[in-house]
């Protein structure tokens, strides 16, 4: 027997025994670990009704063999859905791919009853059937993967956009916190946070506080050049507070050359630096 052949007989089964087919296989979902609330039960059997209702016609025309085709357009976009929806949802890998792979239990009975009296016809069926969900579980796991590595990816930029706040202290007056260790990719964020802030506010004088960065490296200190630079470019001076003494001596033994950059023990030092540099004052007022 054909594949084509196989394609067809596999189609047939599952358009004629289609809601057979699908109590079976939600009954057996069902019974796995997946979540019983209500919503989870109606989205559920939803995706398992539309991918019931593709698989026939894609099977018979597009055969069992490879899913690339043109004629598994509808499927493979049904199934990426699926997958985005479960990786957003933080459903696991195994869950997502079981959702494809738990179909075999249901289908290998149908296509038994049907077709018991073929044994030969039988079996092809069975390995078409197989080799066809096998291709559809692992594309949902490749999905699925992509897109929680998508999420990560969003995830991370959203962490490092927080965790560098650009705080206007005073007129003509920003600071940067720091927190954490400097690599490439946070130095870019932490450069285009602080010029968007000089752009925005007009600062003549940028306060970097590193009192949160646990150690200063050759990278480090080369990432606080590259942004120093930077803010000197559109205009505004930088100061280094947070300069503790083991950071002074790593910073001298490691050669690092910040003569030119002002530097401040802390950042109460540096705001005061900082407000003569644009011509304020702070004073106390008396009781």
């Amino acid at each position: 027997m054909s594949s084509n052949d196989t394609a067809r007989r596999i189609g047939a089964v599952i358009q004629e025994h289609e809601q057979q087919i699908l109590e079976a296989w939600i009954g057996h979902l069902n019974s796995l670990s997946f979540r019983k609330d209500a919503a989870v039960a109606d989205q559920l059997r939803r995706h398992c009704t539309q991918l019931l209702g593709l698989l026939p016609e894609a099977t018979v025309t597009g055969g069992t063999e490879n899913i690339e085709g043109r004629a598994w357009d509808e499927v493979r976009n049904l199934l990426a859905e699926i997958s985005n929806q479960r990786a957003k949802q933080g459903s696991t890998p195994s869950e997502t791919a079981t959702f494809v792979f738990s179909l075999k239990q249901s289908l290998f009975t149908a296509l038994r009853e049907a077709l018991s009296a073929e044994p030969a016809v039988l079996a092809d069926a069975l390995w078409g059937s197989t080799t066809l969900l096998d291709q559809l579980g692992l594309y949902t796991v490749e999905v699925f993967q992509k897109s929680r590595d998508q999420i990560i990816v969003r995830q991370q930029q959203e962490l490092l956009e927080l965790s560098t706040p650009v705080v206007k202290l005073w007129q003509d007056v920003l600071a940067l916190p720091l927190i954490g260790t400097l690599d490439s990719a946070r130095t870019q964020v932490v450069m285009e946070s602080l010029l968007e802030k000089i752009v925005e506010t007009g600062a003549a004088i940028a306060i970097i506080d590193i009192t949160g960065v646990p150690t200063v490296d050759t990278l480090v200190a080369q990432h606080l050049l590259k942004t120093i630079a930077a803010a000197r470019l559109m205009g505004a001076d930088c100061i280094i507070s947070g300069i503790r003494p083991q950071i002074a001596q790593t910073i001298v033994h490691l050669g690092v050359n910040l003569e030119d950059v002002m530097t401040k023990a802390t950042l109460a030092d540096a705001f005061e630096v900082a407000l003569a540099r644009v011509g304020a004052r702070v004073t106390r007022i008396a009781a």
